[in-house]
């Protein structure tokens, strides 16, 4: 069996003061409980740890050694203690935290920036990936938190069994084609019959996208999609869409300059859109630390002051 680790800490404070009186003083101790403690440690570990000579102890081969073993255990404890308080006044530490591929590429890196030019002991680890991935990741432990992106319709809703979930971002998703595709296939109608029998790309080889997209609009599935290419990458989907390919599922604000400038048309653009929201999720009863804590705030006045990310919308607590 160990020895017990508080005797372990008192021989620690033995050998560090060469003084039984100086560690009962440091320990809150008496000199006869340090004494007997000691002794009971030498006893457990079947070896002497000190000559005692004149009042003045001095440390045996088994003390040396048994120092040596010790004393990384406890100076590194104390400096972890140390950095464990400091950071829960002053944010210091890792944030262990995933994001969709898009956003988190796109906005994250200059919020993380700007976050650690008032916070430069914070530093971040950050996974992309898909929502089923990142979720797992949260659930296992890997990650402090996740940002989700989800498409739910009211036929398909996401669930964060295990987790906590917050909204806290919303992006519109709109059906988009080339201006060339649009002229060349006569789609000025808009109609569900004449989008239904167009050309598609999509990012699952489920079409779930799409298909919620049809949900949204029509509150119907078409039997069956012309899907010409499936690829896993929202960029990629919006190459081939700017090739004329066909129609894609793409988030507005990040092709936002392609629709201003007419490279991209957006499919039945005065109807509402459908949202994609992004909540950060967690493991459920989890306290954030303070770091979390001060970055979700801070990522949050980025997406209301940012030129850029005011593209997205917040989404108001209890909404």
């Amino acid at each position: 069996m160990l020895p017990d680790l508080n005797r372990l800490h008192l021989f620690y404070q033995v050998f560090q003061q060469a003084s039984v009186t100086a560690a009962a003083t440091s320990l809150c101790l008496t000199p006869s409980a340090v004494s007997q403690q000691l002794k009971r440690l030498e006893a457990e570990l079947r070896a002497p740890l000190f000559v005692r000579l004149h009042r003045k102890l001095t440390p045996t081969p088994a003390g040396r050694e048994l120092f040596s073993v010790v004393q990384p255990l406890f100076t590194d404890l104390r400096r972890g203690l140390d950095r464990f308080e400091e950071g829960r006044s002053e944010p210091a530490g890792l944030i262990r935290f995933g994001a969709p591929v898009e956003f988190g590429s796109t906005y994250l890196p200059h919020v993380i920036a700007t976050f650690r030019a008032d916070h430069a002991r914070v530093t971040f680890d950050l996974e992309l990936g898909r929502p089923a991935a990142l979720l797992a990741m949260v659930e296992r432990g890997e990650l402090d938190f996740a940002f989700i992106d989800t498409f739910p319709t009211r036929e398909q809703q996401v669930s964060f069994a295990g987790c906590s979930a917050r909204a806290v971002l919303e992006e519109e998703v709109v059906l988009a084609c080339s201006r060339h595709y649009k002229e060349q296939r006569a789609l000025d109608d808009g109609a569900y019959a004449t989008l239904a029998a167009q050309h598609f790309i999509a990012q699952q080889r489920d079409a779930h996208a799409l298909n919620n997209w049809f949900l949204h609009h029509f509150q119907r599935l078409p039997p069956g999609l012309d899907i010409i290419l499936t690829v896993s990458s929202h960029q990629a989907v919006v190459s081939a869409v700017k090739h004329h390919l066909g129609l894609g599922i793409v988030v507005s604000h990040l092709v936002w300059e392609d629709i201003a400038a007419g490279r991209l048309v957006v499919m039945r653009p005065q109807a509402a859109q459908a949202k994609n929201r992004i909540s950060m999720v967690q493991l459920a009863g989890k306290v954030p630390s303070l770091r979390e804590r001060l970055f979700l705030d801070h990522l949050l006045r980025q997406a209301a002051n940012s030129k850029t990310l005011r593209r997205l919308n917040l989404v108001v607590e209890g909404r």
